[in-house]
């Protein structure tokens, strides 16, 4: 299992002042750098400031379009001709196939019309007809992704994502309550400061149909309270989930020596596109960026 973030970091809760790097524009949309530099030079697809390193720095917006370009282009369209097209043409063209579950594009209508009744209703049919997995790998991360573009985008305003973000995560949440399975426990928060729940609730959906019983702390948890409940529940992982690299970089003194306070054994994971420009530091921290499958001899309650 790896963690991911919710709408690929495009959230509203993010601040809008948020930039991204090129490797995370790559991890993003798919596409490889040389492509990004490509695009930028052939065909100013976007043009990224440069920060005072001479790094590129891309806007959230310009990950959206860079994400609809990337998309027509896996289904065939030439970028030469996306290129000479209207933004909101290639968007709504982009848009127009965001899954190949009919469902998705329901659920972005009712949440567009802030049609909750329409939405639980949705989400509570798919819940049932697909399980838990493959309703989190096939409903919840493609409608995060397609709503975190367009409110990206100037598409969809805040109070809609709030919505969405409220009926999925309480579905979630309540899944996860409902079926916790008696496999070795994963203990999962996401860090201080954090209050994206889509990606790693996905990701612990995945978990416990893999057979963890995971026993999520919730957002913005201090890392000492994490490491407390894991000197209580004894768990076989901890895993933690951040969105932005600022966050990760906020908490880097506490994370430094989080896997040394845990009790002996445990299996760190963090996860996250914020965790991803650390990973080198957090890895050398003791930090793994995959959990898998729990093994047969991992401790369970």
């Amino acid at each position: 299992m790896t963690i991911p973030n919710p709408a690929g970091n495009l959230s509203p809760v993010t601040e809008t002042a948020r930039s991204y790097e090129i490797q995370e524009v790559a991890e993003l949309t798919g596409l490889s750098t040389a492509r990004l530099r490509a695009w930028e030079r052939r065909y100013s697809v976007v043009r990224p400031e440069r920060q005072p390193n001479g790094y590129r720095a891309y806007t959230a917006m310009q990950v959206a379009l860079l994400r609809a370009f990337a998309k027509l282009v896996a289904e065939g369209a030439r970028i030469g001709d996306l290129a000479l097209e209207p933004r909101e043409t290639v968007i709504s063209r982009a848009e127009a196939g965001t899954s190949d579950l009919a469902t998705v594009p329901a659920m972005l209508e009712a949440v567009r019309g802030f049609d909750r009744d329409r939405l639980e209703a949705l989400v509570g049919a798919q819940m049932a007809q697909l399980g838990l997995r493959r309703f989190a790998q096939e409903v919840v991360q493609p409608l995060a992704a397609q709503v975190g573009d367009l409110w990206a985008l100037g598409r969809l305003p805040i109070a809609s994502e709030h919505l969405a973000s409220e009926v999925i995560v309480r579905a979630l949440k309540e899944a996860l309550r409902g079926d916790a399975g008696v496999g070795p426990i994963l203990l999962a928060a996401a860090l201080p400061g954090e209050r994206h729940e889509w990606g790693l609730l996905a990701a612990l959906a995945v978990a416990q149909t893999d057979g963890w019983k995971v026993h999520y702390l919730g957002p913005d948890l201090p890392l000492g309270e994490v490491v407390q409940a894991a000197w209580t529940l004894r768990p076989a992982a901890v895993a933690l989930s951040a969105s932005d690299p600022r966050l990760v970089d906020q908490n880097l003194p506490a994370l430094s020596h989080f896997v040394a306070t845990l009790p002996p054994g445990v299996h760190a994971v963090i996860g996250g596109r914020g965790a991803i420009p650390a990973g080198n530091i957090l890895r050398r921290h003791g930090f793994h960026t995959e959990l898998g499958r729990p093994s047969p001899s991992a401790p369970t309650p």
